[in-house]
This record gives C-alpha cells, sequence and structure tokens, in this order.
C-alpha cells in the first residue's frame, strides 16, 4: 500500500491556487510552492508571506507531473489570458476545491487499493496435478491451477503474455472430459467479436465441446431478446445498423435546424479537428451522441441531468447533445430499434421480470474482467451461476472512460470472500529485455513483477528526433531495411492523428499498410502489411517489431480528448493519469522481440522512469531527486506536538527566505517547513538542544546554527 501522506501532497497544489489572489501560469505556481521568493511577482506583491508559500519539498519536473495530473482529473484547468489567448493559466475547479475539503483522488489509484498475493501452490496441488500430468504437462503449475481448481469462485489475474485464454480453455475441457460437466451448462463469455471467433475456434479443435456456449455480452444479450421478442416488445425490434445511426443524426440535426458542418464547428475545438475530415469528425459526433445515450440508460438516469449538470462554458455543446440524444431515444422507441446497450438493459430488466426464463449455466468463465462495467455485472448477478470462474489483468485495464470500471477485478475477494485468486505471472511472449522494461513502467501500482521466459536479444530503443517528419522517416526507413515480416510489425501512437500523418509517408515510400481502429474487427486486411493502430485499438494482438511514435508528455498522458463529451459529463471516477499510464504499458507489452520509441522535441513522456532509462543505458537528466527530498520524506513523518511560537516561526521563515536565495536553492533545501515549526515549538537554547531537533544534522548546525540559536531565543 501507498505512504497516505505522501500521496496527499497533491492538496498543496490545490491550497496554493485557492490561497494565490490570482490565476497564476504553471511557472509561477511552482516558484511559490518552491519557496523562490527571486520570482518578481512573488516578490512584487509578497506571496511569500502566505502560508502555502515554499510549503512542497519537489523538484521542477516532478511539479509538472504533479499538475498534469491535477489537470487530467478535473481538479485543475485552463484558462486563456485576458488579451493574449495564448497564455494559459491555472484555475481551481469545483471539483478542485472539493477535493480539499474531502480528498479522494488518492483513493482511487490502484496501489492504494490493490496488494497482489502470491499464488500457493500446495504439496496436495501438486499431487492433484501429477494424476492428471499427460493432460496438463504443457502448462506452468499457475496455469495447473487456474484449469483445475475446485473452488466456485476464481479469479485469475494473467499478466500480458501469460497465456490466459489457453487455460480458459484448458478448463473447459477439464470440465467436460473431467467434472462431467455438461457442455450446454458451460457459458464463455467475452467483449468483441474477434475474441469469441477466437475461442470458437479453439473449442472446435477439441472433441465434446461444441455445444458449449460462447459469447460476447451483446451477442447473448440479442440471441435472449430475439427467443422472447413477443414477451418483451410489443412490435418487431431489431439491432440498429451503423446506416440507421447516420440517418438519425442528420434527422435530429435537421430537427434542430443545424447542418452537420455547424455541429462539428460547434462540438470540436481548432486542435480536436486538425488532421481529421468532416466525414471522420460527424462519425466520432455520431458515436459520442449514441454514448451519452447509452450512459444516461446504464445509470437509470434521466437525460435532461445533462442539461443541469452543464459548466456554463459547455452550455451550448451539451444542449445540442441533449437535443441530439433525446431524439435518437425517441427515434429508436418508435421504429422498433435498439442498439448494443439497450440490449444488456432489455435483457436484464425481461430476467428481473421473468426470472423462471433466465437460461440455468452451471459455469461461467468470463474473460478480460478487467474492462467489465456495472451492468454488465449486474447481468451475471442475475444468471446466479454458482461457479465463476474470471480472467483479466488490471494492468491492463484502459476502458475507464467509456465506463468500464476497475473495482470489479480488483474487489473480487471482497465480494466473494472465499474465492481462489491465481496469478499468471509467466510471460511468454516477449524478450527477458522487454519484459523487464515493461515491468519498469508500472512498478508503483503494487503489481508483481512479470516472469519472462523467452531470452532473445536486447532490442530495445528510445530515439529523439529534431522534427516528427524525420521522426517518421525514421519508422519507415527501418520497416523498409527490416527482415521482419510486415504483418509482424505494428506502428502504435496514442491518437489517430499521427498515424495519419505517417500513413502519407508509408504511401510515398510504396509501404503496404493498414490502419486499424476499434470499429474495425475484420483482421484479415491486415495480412502481409505493417498495421498502423491506436494503443487503444491493438491490445490483445502481438507482433515482433513494435513502435510507439509520438512518446511525448503531451501524448503520454493525453490530456486532451477527441471525445469532448465525455470529458464534460465526467463519465467515471477513476485515476486518469493511471489509466494513461497502463496504456502506455498496454502498448509496449505487445513487443515480441524488438521495441523502439520514438519521440521529437526536447522531452520524452514522464511515464520513463529513471529504471527504464538505466535498462536503456541512458540517463534522465530531468528527473533528479535532491538529498533534501529524500530527508523530507524522512521528517514529515514524525509527529509534532507543542504550541508553536507564530513570530519565531515567522522570523526563521524570513531568514530561510533570505539564505536560499544567496545560495540559490529552494527554500526546504535549507530546513523544510517540520523542521522550522519543531524549532518554533522546542526553541533549543543552544547547540546540544539543537542537535536534537529533526532535520538538522551537523553539517546544518555548523553553517546555520548560530544563526538559528540568534533567531530562536531573540528576545526583542
Amino acid at each position: 500500500m501507498v505512504d497516505e501522506k505522501e500521496d496527499l501532497d497533491y492538496l498543496f497544489v490545490l491550497k496554493a491556487l485557492k490561497e494565490l489572489p490570482f490565476n497564476c501560469g504553471r511557472k509561477l505556481l511552482k516558484d511559490f510552492l518552491m519557496g523562490k521568493e527571486e520570482n518578481s511577482s512573488i516578490s512584487r506583491n509578497k506571496l511569500y508571506k502566505l502560508e502555502n508559500f515554499g510549503s512542497m519539498a519537489y523538484m521542477d519536473d516532478e511539479l509538472n507531473k504533479m499538475i498534469d495530473n491535477l489537470i487530467l482529473n478535473g481538479l485543475i484547468h485552463l484558462i486563456s489570458m485576458e488579451g493574449n489567448r495564448f497564455a494559459k493559466l491555472l484555475e481551481l475547479t469545483a471539483k478542485g476545491n472539493e477535493e480539499i475539503v474531502n480528498p479522494t483522488l488518492y483513493k482511487k489509484k490502484l496501489s492504494y487499493n490493490f496488494s497482489e498475493s502470491k499464488t500457493l501452490i500446495s504439496d496436495k496441488d501438486k499431487e492433484f496435478f501429477n494424476e492428471f500430468e499427460e493432460f496438463l504437462e504443457r502448462f506452468n503449475d499457475e496455469q495447473k491451477k487456474a484449469i483445475v481448481c475446485n473452488n466456485d469462485k476464481i479469479l485469475c489475474i494473467a499478466g500480458a503474455g501469460s497465456g490466459k485464454t489457453s487455460s480458459l480453455i484448458k478448463r473447459i475441457e477439464f470440465l467436460i472430459k473431467y467434472r462431467s460437466v455438461s457442455p450446454e451448462k458451460i457459458m464463455a463469455i467475452t467483449f468483441t467479436r474477434k475474441a469469441r471467433q477466437e475461442m470458437i475456434s479453439r473449442l472446435s479443435k477439441i472433441s465434446c465441446t461444441q455445444d458449449v456456449s460462447v459469447e460476447t455480452f451483446n451477442s447473448f444479450c440479442e440471441k435472449i431478446l430475439r427467443k422472447f421478442n413477443d414477451l418483451i416488445y410489443g412490435q418487431s425490434v431489431k439491432l440498429i445498423t451503423y446506416s440507421d445511426k447516420i440517418t438519425i443524426v442528420q434527422k435530429a440535426l435537421e430537427n434542430i435546424d443545424i447542418n452537420s458542418y455547424q455541429a462539428i464547428n460547434l462540438y470540436f475545438d481548432k486542435n480536436q479537428r486538425r488532421g481529421k475530415t468532416n466525414e471522420e469528425l460527424f462519425r466520432i459526433l455520431l458515436n459520442d451522441c449514441f454514448f451519452v445515450k447509452d450512459y444516461f440508460n446504464f445509470k437509470n438516469k434521466p437525460l435532461k441531468e445533462i442539461v443541469l449538470n452543464a459548466e456554463i462554458k459547455n452550455k451550448k455543446v451539451i444542449e445540442m447533445i441533449f437535443e441530439i440524444c433525446n431524439y435518437i431515444d425517441k427515434y429508436m422507441k418508435d421504429n422498433g430499434l435498439r442498439d448494443f446497450a439497450d440490449q444488456l438493459i432489455d435483457t436484464i430488466n425481461f430476467f428481473k421480470k421473468e426470472n423462471n426464463l433466465i437460461p440455468n449455466f452451471e459455469h461461467i468463465l468470463i474473460d478480460e474482467y478487467q474492462d467489465i462495467n456495472s451492468t454488465q455485472i449486474k447481468l451475471i448477478e442475475l444468471l446466479n451461476s454458482r461457479n465463476l470462474f474470471c480472467v483479466g489483468d488490471p494492468r491492463q485495464s484502459i476502458y475507464g472512460w467509456r465506463g468500464s470500471d476497475i473495482k470489479y477485478i480488483l474487489n473480487f475477494d471482497e465480494k466473494y470472500p472465499n474465492s481462489e485468486i491465481i496469478n499468471l505471472t509467466k510471460n511468454y511472449r516477449s524478450t527477458k529485455y522487454i519484459v523487464k522494461f515493461i515491468n519498469s513502467a508500472i512498478k508503483e501500482m503494487n503489481f508483481k513483477d512479470l516472469e519472462p521466459m523467452i531470452e532473445g536479444d536486447k532490442e530495445i530503443e528510445l530515439n529523439n528526433f529534431p522534427s516528427e517528419d524525420l521522426e517518421f522517416m525514421y519508422i519507415a526507413q527501418t520497416i523498409l531495411t527490416s527482415s521482419t515480416p510486415k504483418k509482424e510489425i505494428f506502428v502504435l501512437a496514442r491518437t489517430n492523428n499521427k498515424l495519419k500523418d505517417l500513413s502519407e509517408k508509408l504511401t510515398l515510400l510504396n509501404i503496404p499498410h493498414a490502419i486499424k481502429n476499434e470499429t474495425n474487427e475484420n483482421e484479415d486486411i491486415f495480412e502481409d502489411k505493417v498495421t498502423l493502430a491506436t494503443a487503444h485499438s491493438i491490445k490483445g494482438l502481438e507482433a515482433d517489431m513494435v513502435f510507439l511514435m509520438g512518446c511525448t508528455k503531451n501524448n503520454f498522458p493525453c490530456i486532451g480528448s477527441e471525445h469532448p463529451v465525455i470529458e464534460m459529463i465526467k463519465v467515471e471516477e477513476y485515476d486518469k493519469e493511471e489509466e494513461e499510464k497502463r496504456l502506455f504499458y498496454v502498448a509496449m507489452s505487445r513487443a515480441k522481440k524488438s521495441l523502439y520509441l520514438t519521440y521529437q522535441g526536447k522531452n520524452p513522456t514522464y511515464f520513463i522512469t529513471d529504471e527504464m532509462y538505466s535498462l536503456l543505458g541512458k540517463e534522465n537528466l530531468n528527473s533528479r531527486i535532491s538529498n533534501a527530498r529524500k530527508e523530507i520524506e524522512t521528517q514529515e513523518n514524525l509527529p509534532l506536538t507543542g504550541e508553536i511560537n507564530n513570530s519565531v516561526l515567522d522570523m526563521l521563515k524570513g531568514w530561510r527566505r533570505i539564505s536560499s536565495q544567496k545560495e540559490n536553492v529552494p527554500a526546504y533545501c535549507i530546513l523544510n517547513d517540520r523542521t522550522l515549526k519543531e524549532l518554533a515549538i522546542k526553541i533549543p537554547e543552544n547547540i546540544h538542544e539543537l542537535e536534537n531537533i529533526h532535520g538538522i544534522g551537523s553539517s546544518k548546525i555548523e553553517k546555520y546554527g548560530k544563526d538559528i540559536l540568534k533567531i530562536v531565543n531573540y528576545k526583542g
């Protein structure tokens, strides 16, 4: 678990913004927090007299990360300076104000909520494995336990490349062949059509498993709704097509007397429009409208709430979205159409009314459990299978922005107290160098490191380029000169914009390639071609050679969004920076043999840690933690009791300010706040008593001892 006190340090940033008498830029805020009185704004406005001046013992780049995280999580927002729209000021949001009073952000971190335990393989387990030696021979002990475990509630936390699908398929075979479970009483559920087809294909090669139900949540619900259509609806109802969606949104826009061009320009800002055609922008707007409709249906909330809770600056956009969503809802009901969200909701409502018609499965196995949302959980609870086997990886939870909730995999053992938790940590996909590298990327999230099972060569690079064009040229030339088959090469980016620009370069060089996005699940088009893809859409796939381009602090974490309304309605509460870091991890973990990280400009993403730089044989010049910082981390945890002499404290702060200016170091490098307060409580009279003050070692006593004693014993 994390150190709760250290994890609350971000509150000093919020308190400083609240305390400052005017909105400020990033530099002034950082200088204020680090106690730099030489900043002209600080000295001119006497900001050094404020309580939070010099309150943070952090280096510049660390404060930048913290501020980025607070912006990402909606506690601070950027506003334009009057008369200069390019200059951005920081402003505390209503959510940020609430956070000061009732801190919750630190509790959303995985390191706060999750502690992964080691899977215990007992002698009894090993004896049982030996009984099925021939059946289990190619599996490791943890996989064997997942396959044969007799507990009725099992969670298998399966790291990248750990053979989770193979284990799930083998468990189904075990249940049928050795537990005499009827195939008709088993259902496996996954999330995508591609994953479902892969599972069906694997099961088809095993005798006596043909009658196992393999479904996505959507395909299962669609079958139920078709079977009981007359009981559920008063008319014939069919699944909506994409063509239907286009027609409905166009009609909705006509209904509010606005054309698609006007709607796009109202909905997206200039940066969000960059690099996209009007057709692509319209498609995003369309998908976002259906997302909003489904989100409010899932939450069983009236759509009108979207308008009531809108911030003033978003009012026009939100009102347009509300009108479109309202029209969609009514049109679909009037014309007997349902979408994927309706399938889930209608099936759940039907099962609640007609529980005698709920199919009876003895065993339900769920893949990608980290992606499950609250509505899907309700369906699983209604199916109420006695045996539940869930497979997932919280390291790869990257869909919080569209409603997935990581808490279901993290809190599995709370919901099912007697459940068995099995960890699959052996990685059979990537070389040992890549595995060690990706382990380092999420070290602070408290996961067990994946264990590499493949040797291979050290083919990991971080390359910087003076321009984006040279970055693209490097990727293209590396692809051209590589002997790796084109279908074994992925080029990944955080957003679609960079993919489009690179695609133009590859086309000029006659390099065959295909762009993959989340709406395209037809993998046939990627045969013998370089796949270009966003990091989100590539999850579940792997390739020998992976490029992850645009590894800058603007892309990882990506503060902007291609889906404006998702930010406006604050979909779910989770730590967005951590999810961005997991996305970075997912992208890198696709690589089997070679991993190339590229970026242009001065600074790469701060997601690349010191340990990762070390593994690359490089030094991170932007991440130096001073001895003063380490000392403060130790001292701040010590208890402090007694009445503070405020006049002495003020004099000490004034002396520290002058000393920091003379030595050109942050104020906390002289003495930290906690030490100043202890001095103002204990009022030491001599060097011996000064030695008992925490945070003042012999070198500081030699340097500052006489001055400190003069100040604290000043009689005035």
